[in-house]
């Protein structure tokens, strides 16, 4: 790791006005705050087929190579998920699926292994995505990543965010910033000195 962690932030959700979008981005600028390097991308951006290891033994989707090499990049990521249904949505397991595989003479799991993850929900229900995050935090302990124990959770988030995508409630906005002050205090520990 270098002496400034590189953070990868996303969404899980490619909708264009995602609350978990907006979550992702206020947490990326709270880790720049904190002294981490942020990069932030959107999903949608990576269009990846519905894993088939038909489509697998045709080659790899380009798109899923170029996500795989900004994992490879980065020393950490910052995980925002929608919950469905007590889940995470279909298009973040697919795409963990497309990156656990083995690729470029790598093990299966190779971008995820030891990688340290925050994650963090925005829901429009009361729970603010605990089961779904629940859900998240195991598959990520399978594909031998290393879930920060923190976590951040916003219910009732119709409404949280200003135009600028900032949370609008200071309280919850200092509580996002403390849990991401401390996930990147964290990766500070683990850089070289």
């Amino acid at each position: 790791m270098s002496t400034t962690p590189r953070i990868l932030a996303f969404a899980g959700s490619t909708r264009r006005d995602s609350n978990n979008k907006k979550l992702a981005r206020a947490a990326a600028h709270a880790a720049v705050a904190a002294h981490a390097s942020v990069r932030w991308i959107d999903l949608r951006d990576y269009a990846l087929p519905l894993f088939d290891a038909d489509i697998e033994a045709q080659g790899l989707p380009p798109a899923m190579l170029r996500l795989r090499a900004l994992f490879a990049q980065h020393d950490a990521l910052i995980v925002a998920s929608p919950e469905y249904n007590g889940f995470f949505p279909p298009v973040l397991k697919n795409a963990l699926d497309w990156l656990s595989r083995p690729a470029l003479g790598q093990d299966r799991h190779a971008v995820f292994n030891e990688r340290p993850v925050l994650l963090l929900s925005a829901v429009g229900g009361r729970s603010g995505g605990t089961a779904g995050l629940e859900q998240l935090r195991k598959q990520f302990l399978h594909l031998k990543a290393r879930p920060f124990a923190q976590q951040f959770v916003l219910p009732l988030a119709a409404g949280a965010f200003d135009e600028h995508g900032r949370l609008v409630d200071p309280a919850r906005s200092a509580e996002l910033a403390d849990t991401v002050a401390s996930f990147a205090l964290s990766l500070h520990a683990l850089a070289p000195a």
